[in-house]
């Protein structure tokens, strides 16, 4: 079986760093990823894609892109359960990082789930 997808698009907003209760980083972000025709109007609609990054890729992250940043996604959907506070439950699907690509800096960069890359650029913090 496979599950995988691959986003190219824009950061709709900073992304927003936590760290869960036994010290796990996790960084939340959305994607805008045009869709490939245009609506009655002519204009382009998009998709926004919700994705979390964990660990040390959750950090680099959030530590390095900011909203308008063009970046691809590779990773896995996963559908989550939660409940809001009147009791009901909900469910949200959302992108799993396994690397991020920053597509639009000068010294392009893939960084894998493990935060491990030969090719980081120079502004990285390590």
């Amino acid at each position: 079986m496979l599950n995988k997808v691959i986003l190219i698009g824009r950061l709709t907003r900073d992304p927003e760093l936590r760290m869960l209760g036994n010290g796990t980083p996790v960084t939340r972000f959305t994607v805008a990823v045009d869709r490939p025709f245009t609506n009655a109007q002519g204009q382009r609609e998009a998709d926004f894609i919700d994705c979390v990054a964990w660990r040390k890729l959750g950090e680099i992250v959030a530590d390095n892109l900011t909203k308008g940043r063009l970046i691809a996604v590779e990773g896995r959907l996963q559908i989550r359960s939660y409940e809001v506070q009147d009791g009901s439950k909900r469910k949200a699907a959302e992108v799993v990082a396994d690397t991020v690509q920053f597509l639009d800096s000068k010294s392009k960069a893939t960084v894998p789930a493990d935060g491990s890359s030969d090719e980081l650029p120079d502004e990285l913090p390590f």
